[in-house]
Formats: structure tokens, sequence, C-alpha cells
């Protein structure tokens, strides 16, 4: 199993939806990455030779994935929840942040349903 961006690539798929195993790679950008390398997308990680896969760790090295995007978004949702605004107050309580009903339809969520005690 190659190992790209501290993630085990799978070995029985092919090159492009192999690499969206890591986060922060879509099949766009692993397409993309396939072909800045010169990799043919159907190739099989495991029919790949050692110099390709260097090129494959050094072509995603460019990108900010796995740990470091991870950090960055919940900083983010950090910064937001920081501010007070809309989105962070949303973001605070758990409920949907881009205009979504509530009143049904989010349950997921809000949560779980608690009983109205009269």
């Amino acid at each position: 199993m190659a190992r790209i961006a501290g993630v085990n690539i799978p070995d029985k798929k092919h090159a492009v939806i192999a690499l969206t195993s890591i986060y922060g790679i879509g099949v766009a950008r692993a397409g993309d990455i396939c072909d800045a390398i010169g990799v043919n997308r159907q190739r099989k990680i495991q029919d790949l030779d050692d110099d390709e896969v260097d090129k494959l760790r050094a072509e995603v090295a460019k990108y900010t994935v796995e740990g470091d995007l991870r950090r960055e978004v919940s900083m983010n949702i950090k910064r937001l929840m920081d501010l007070g605004c809309n989105r962070g107050i949303r973001h605070r309580r758990g409920l949907p942040l881009r205009g979504q009903r509530t009143r049904t339809n989010a349950r997921t969520r809000k949560g779980p349903r608690r009983p109205i005690k009269r």
C-alpha cells in the first residue's frame, strides 16, 4: 500500500479514485494531479513504480490536505463563533447555517427531539 500525505492509498483502485481517499482531494483535483505528472488516470496504484509514486507525493504536497486542511477549517469555524456573526451563532447552537427551514426537516442538525415539559 502506498502512503501519501499520511494516508494509506488503496492499491487495487485506479489512480484518480485512490487519490480521493485523501481528505481535501476530490475527483477533479485528483485528475489534475494525474495529468500534471503524466500518469494515466486508469492505472492502478499497484502498477505504478516508485518514481511515479514519489511524483504523486510531491504533487499532493503542493496542496493543503489532511490535518492542515482540517485545522484550517476548524479555525475558520472558531473565528466565526468568536466574531459572533450569524453563521458563528448558528454553529454554536448547532442549527443549519445556510437559510434552511428549521420548523421541520432539520432533524440531523438540531439533534434528538426532547419532549416538551408542561
